[in-house]
């Protein structure tokens, strides 16, 4: 049974219905651009009527842009047009673009004014068209008028560009109806209301900040605010003057800004909501902003393979620690055997996480073998292992690939960085296997914890794990490498330790 209203078939619908029923509301703020609901959908019905006047109708678009008022104009116009719209991490080399850019070849690329020179190297050598360039001192998006045009809700809007477990981007197709139906799953455990203003510091080429941000708010009819980075103190400052009371995060940003000396006179009063993703949220970390911000802590589950969420802890209903919330309305979650894929274990024993809902993609862009191996009978197999409670609870243990086997045990490298997490001065940390000749695998971590010892952090492991998972070596460092959303890579460290 839906428990979640589907009134809206595609993101667009729901900024017609914003511009519709409360016109002269804030609905986009980035700096000095302020737009309200009918000035947002006018400038995105302008960026449409360009491109659908290009022929980009049923076409492609790829964004290469920074956070800003231009990206999120650009995005929904392409989007409205009716062209698959393919955003890209403006920080990319023109290797890394080189490589995306040549499997989805689109018809047309908008470029931030800061990428403009590597993209239009790229689009050259390629034999792409030269690309638009968008941002201030270029063309500006948020000053046009045109009628909002509606795109078919089954045709494929994002094309959000993933590493997933093989590292080479794979371009997950996902169509309007699929994004427009998690916001509303969503919506129903963790609602945005009217009155919020919600806060996007994340990058919003990620499926992350364009669920939770991008579309949810025109869903409600609440404001969205975007800064063009992240950085602690302005983050403070923004939450005080634009009165921010739901706040979209990850462990990086919530453990960044709880060691910021600011916080400690930083005005959170009007915080309701905070939400994370992208990865785990370490429960101390959890514990910590919820008594310095007062607000409600929701931890939520996905991939961008669907949607991209698949489970929330409600923010009004039973939140458990540690766990990622129950599956969203629609949504079904399974855990299955490691080995073939196709058993389901009972509730408590841990395996690889699948689900299958109306949110998941079509498939990955010119990869027939890897859909199939990721999409089998309407299910997506996730790549990462958990366990689910007699409540229907999922708990996220680690990914598949980071399983770790010491002398024949298998070893779930999260458990051992909540540990670290519980001792206070550990900022951040990483546990990951490397291969050892005596026990196949060995255990390292690297912790950010000034003022504290590796023999600190050993002893306070000793005592709380058998043996088997205490790391062999452990590692101080001034900071952990990121990938671009902000999670520990962990790829790197293992290469590095290698």
């Amino acid at each position: 049974m839906k428990t979640y209203s589907t009134t809206f078939p595609t993101a667009l619908h729901m900024l017609e219905a914003g511009a519709r029923n409360h016109p002269d509301a804030e609905a986009l703020v980035c700096g000095d651009d302020r737009l309200s609901y009918a000035a947002y959908a006018a400038a995105v019905g302008a960026v449409a009527s360009d491109l659908q006047a290009h022929g980009l109708s049923g076409g492609r678009v790829a964004l290469v842009m920074p956070n800003s008022a231009d990206f999120a104009v650009a995005l929904m116009g392409s989007l409205a047009s009716g062209a698959e719209t393919a955003p890209l991490n403006p920080l990319y080399t023109a290797h890394e673009l080189t490589g995306i850019l040549d499997d989805c070849r689109p018809g047309l690329i908008l470029a931030g004014p800061e990428t403009a020179e590597t993209v239009t190297g790229v689009a050259r050598n390629l034999g792409l068209p030269a690309p638009w360039i968008v941002g201030p001192g270029a063309r500006r998006l948020t000053g046009g008028a045109a009628p909002l045009p509606l795109p078919d809700p089954d045709a494929p809007g994002l094309l959000q560009y993933t590493g997933g477990t093989t590292g080479r981007p794979k371009g997950v197709r996902i169509t309007h109806r699929a994004s427009a139906v998690n916001v509303a799953q969503r919506q129903a455990l963790v609602p945005v209301m009217t009155e919020d203003r919600i806060l996007a510091m994340t990058p919003m080429y990620h499926v992350y900040a364009s669920s939770m941000g991008l579309f949810a708010a025109p869903l409600a009819g609440a404001a969205l605010v975007i800064l063009p980075r992240y950085a602690p103190d302005l983050v403070l400052e923004t939450v005080a003057s634009e009165r921010i009371s739901f706040f979209l995060g990850s462990p990086t940003i919530y453990n960044g800004l709880l060691a910021t000396p600011g916080l400690a006179s930083a005005d959170l009063s009007s915080l309701r909501v905070s939400y994370s993703g992208s990865a785990a949220l370490p429960a101390e970390t959890l514990a910590a902003w919820e008594r310095r911000s007062g607000s409600v802590v929701c931890e939520g589950y996905g991939q961008t393979e669907c949607g991209p969420v698949l489970t929330s802890n409600p923010s009004h209903g039973p939140r458990k620690t540690g766990s990622v919330g129950p599956a969203l309305p629609d949504t079904e979650l399974q855990i299955v055997d490691v080995e073939t894929g196709t058993r389901v274990l009972p509730h408590g024993q841990t395996g690889e996480i699948r689900a299958r809902g109306p949110q998941v993609m079509l498939e990955y862009l010119n990869r027939p073998e890897e859909t199939a191996a990721a999409l089998r009978d309407g299910w997506v197999h996730t790549g990462d292992l958990g366990e689910m409670d007699a409540d229907g609870y999922l708990f996220v243990r680690d990914r598949k690939k980071d399983m770790v086997i010491v002398s024949g045990f298998n070893v779930y490298p999260r458990e051992i960085e909540e540990e670290l997490y519980a001792l206070p001065g550990v900022i951040e940390a990483a546990v990951f296997g490397v291969p050892d000749p005596r026990t196949g695998e060995r255990l390292v971590a690297h912790a950010v914890a000034p003022g504290l010892t590796p023999e600190d952090l050993g002893a306070h492991l000793a005592a709380r794990l058998t043996r088997y998972k205490q790391p062999r070596e452990i590692v101080l460092v001034d900071s952990l490498p990121k990938t671009a959303i902000g999670k520990i890579d962990k790829p790197a460290l293992r290469a590095a330790a290698r």
